[in-house]
Order: structure tokens, then C-alpha cells, then sequence
């Protein structure tokens, strides 16, 4: 039998930790029978050959239009792509085919850090078992595409320099399939304490395993 193989990209703004925060994540993927390789680099985009999981954590940054062709072939042949917050919805904002694959552009995090709750709302593997929760963290205001499979969402309160968003409700947590692809999206998870919440972990640990190939 084959060994599966996960490629950890990670870089881009530091204050993600990208790192630490893919750290806590690469032991459960070896746990779990995966040859991990971690890359500094979105160049190890333009070679996927074999490779069964992408987890990105790369905020912001840049991509060359090579690696994100290569990122997409290998997604639609059937590569998984999964990852959290910034690290994959905050990525390459320039890049338009990127944010067309991952189904989701960060736009805000009105309020800073403010409490808000996570709303479980599909019967999925992936939050099979976990309620609603909350959080006290960045809330992501994100433009996300229709045709997402929503598991989970977030509704803003009012906001004194945005009010008009009051009552608006994010997708939280998705997944979609990009050809033969699964994708795969968290978006809490801006600091290690937010990824080392029970409900949140839980959800990054059976998503990675839900979009590998």
C-alpha cells in the first residue's frame, strides 16, 4: 500500500506564526500514516507529483503565476488543499484563480478581538458532534462563493464604524471540491490558543483527513 504523502506550505506574515501554528498539526498527520514534507516556499507548487495533501498556512505573500497553475492542476486532478484563517483565505490577495480554488476572500475582521459564536449548521463528518461554540478572536468577514458546502457560520453584531453589517452571517467553516479536488477551510485559527480549542482542532484535524486524496 502506498504511503500518503502532505505537503506543509507555510510562510507569509508572521503573525500567523505559520510556523507554530502548522506544528501543532504535522505529529496527527504522521499519526495518521502521512510522509510529511514542510516547504518555505509556494516554488514546491510547480511539482505535486504524488502528493495526496496541501496544507497551506502562507498569509498574504506572493505567488507566481507557475505555482498557482500547478497548485490548481494538482487540486483538480485530486490533491487535497485544506488550511485556516489567513493562511489560506488571506493568500496571494492578487491572484484571482487562487480565491476562485479555495472558494473564499478574507475582507475584514471588523472589531478586532470580540467574542461571536460559531454556528455548527450541516450534518458532516467534519463537525460531527460539536455544537455550537464560542470564541474570542478575529471574526472573518469574508466573500465567499455560493456553491461552498457551509458547515459552519458566524453572524456579526453591530459594529460602530461598520453598523450596517449587523445581522450578517459568514461562512465560518466550508468545503467544496474543485474537479477531482477537496477543499478544505477553517477560518478561525488566527493565534495557536484559537487552533488549540477543542472544537476548532477537532474541525482542522478530520478536515485535513477529509480532503486528502
Amino acid at each position: 500500500m502506498r504511503t500518503k504523502r502532505a505537503l506543509v506550505v507555510r510562510g507569509g506574515w508572521e503573525g500567523h506564526l505559520p510556523a507554530e501554528a502548522t506544528e501543532l498539526f504535522i505529529p496527527f498527520l504522521r499519526e495518521n500514516g502521512f510522509e510529511v514534507t514542510v516547504s518555505e516556499s509556494t516554488e514546491s507548487y510547480l511539482d505535486l507529483a504524488g502528493t495526496d495533501l496541501v496544507l497551506q498556512c502562507v498569509s498574504m505573500g506572493e505567488i507566481s503565476a507557475e505555482a498557482v497553475k500547478g497548485l490548481e492542476a494538482a487540486v483538480r486532478a485530486g490533491t487535497g488543499l485544506a488550511g485556516w484563517h489567513g493562511g489560506i483565505v488571506d493568500s496571494f490577495r492578487g491572484n484571482v484563480d487562487y480565491s476562485f480554488m479555495t472558494g473564499g476572500q478574507f475582507i475584514s475582521h471588523p472589531g478586532g478581538f470580540i467574542d461571536h459564536r460559531i454556528e455548527i449548521v450541516a450534518d458532516h463528518p467534519i463537525v460531527e458532534g460539536i455544537t455550537s461554540f464560542d470564541l474570542h478572536t478575529e471574526q472573518y468577514y469574508v466573500h465567499a462563493d455560493p456553491s461552498n458546502n457551509v458547515l459552519a457560520t458566524t453572524t456579526f453584531k453591530t459594529d460602530p464604524d461598520f453598523p450596517w453589517i449587523e445581522g450578517a452571517t459568514m461562512p465560518a467553516v466550508w468545503t467544496r471540491t474543485w474537479g477531482e479536488g477537496k477543499v478544505f477551510v477553517c477560518t478561525p485559527g488566527h493565534s495557536l490558543a484559537d487552533l488549540n480549542t477543542p472544537e476548532v482542532r477537532t474541525i482542522v484535524e478530520r478536515g485535513l483527513l477529509w480532503a486528502s486524496k
